[in-house]
């Protein structure tokens, strides 16, 4: 059964999103609804409310982790409404990330990496941290084939020095959805591992993720 939305023209403006926002607070609103806020009005023949529905099933199927390209299939959604979405989205990730969070285990790191573990392509980041362990940043290094692009330590503790980090926890996927090291993760890992501590900047560990798993090489004795 098709369900009408109604368009947004039709709400009066205190049921706006960007009106009940102002009035109410962000924390009052669906996720629709801050949709809606964010991408601000539709385009001839789709209202801003009917994208913002369709916008919400995509991010509800895909957990959130959805790319430009395939926000732009969605109808009226151009670049700029896209690169809005994904903006709002990253912008949100790092400052939940840089607020005091401090990581205990490797099951933090895991969960704050989820939007990379199934990627097709492996990822390469870094975690900064203060030495309360309370995240500083957190950067994407590479972006390719570990095994063909070897990550440098000018490019991983370059960062960590301007963020007077204490130390860093290194982090990438396995598109493969095999979390087990490989030797070149090994080697990788305790060439990082000498370069920090001839900068005084500890790597604390180095976690390997997949979609539905990870491994801690501190854990595995490998660090």
């Amino acid at each position: 059964m098709h369900v009408r939305v109604k368009p947004l023209r039709d709400f009066h403006d205190i049921d706006k999103p960007r009106e009940r926002i102002k009035s109410v607070g962000a924390t009052a609103l669906k996720e629709r609804d801050l949709i809606a806020a964010i991408i601000g009005r539709g385009v001839p023949g789709h209202d801003v409310n009917a994208i913002a529905t369709d916008i919400h099933h995509l991010l509800e199927k895909k957990g959130g982790d959805v790319s430009h390209a395939e926000l732009m299939e969605i109808q009226g959604v151009g670049e700029t409404k896209a690169s809005q979405i994904l903006a709002a989205f990253e912008l949100a990730r790092r400052y939940l990330d840089r607020n005091g969070r401090a990581i205990t285990t490797p099951a933090d790191v895991a969960l704050m990496t989820k939007d990379i573990a199934g990627k097709k392509q492996e990822y390469f980041l870094t975690f900064t941290l203060n030495g309360a362990g309370q995240i500083i940043e957190r950067r994407i290094i590479t972006k390719g084939i570990l095994n063909h692009s070897p990550v440098h330590p000018r490019e991983v503790f370059a960062p960590a020095l301007d963020d007077r980090a204490a130390s860093v926890i290194l982090v990438h996927n396995h598109p493969s959805g095999n979390p087990e090291p490989s030797s070149a993760d090994i080697e990788i890992t305790r060439m990082l591992k000498d370069a920090g501590d001839l900068l005084g900047i500890s790597v604390l560990d180095h976690i390997i993720v997949t979609s539905g798993d990870y491994v801690s090489l501190k854990e595995r004795g490998l660090l």
